[in-house]
């Protein structure tokens, strides 16, 4: 990474923790941060500009998400199995 740089760690699939090079870090003055989903669901102003900002971006096609594949609500069993082989290229989306 170069100097200045920031890292953004966004959620874990895995809990274990990752090898961080300590030295590199301080000599290149790099920031580390990390985010969650909770971060905005738990507060109410933050989680009306997300839903805004989507719905905004979808609406203008700003945004536009990569299906992957789509299952019918009583295929839930496989949907899950499909995501947690992890050979995915896209979002999964589960229909009612």
């Amino acid at each position: 990474m170069s100097r200045d740089g920031m890292y953004c760690q966004y959620g874990a699939l895995d809990s274990r923790d990752i090898p961080v090079p300590v030295m590199h870090i301080l000599s290149k003055h790099i920031v580390i941060q990390g985010y969650e989903l909770f971060e905005i669901t738990s507060d109410e102003k933050k989680l009306a500009q997300a839903k805004a900002f989507i719905s905004e971006g979808l609406s203008s096609k700003a945004l536009r998400p990569v299906i992957d594949r789509v299952f019918r609500f009583d295929q839930i069993a496989d949907a899950h199995r499909y995501m947690e082989a992890g050979n995915r290229a896209g979002k999964i989306v589960v229909t009612l």
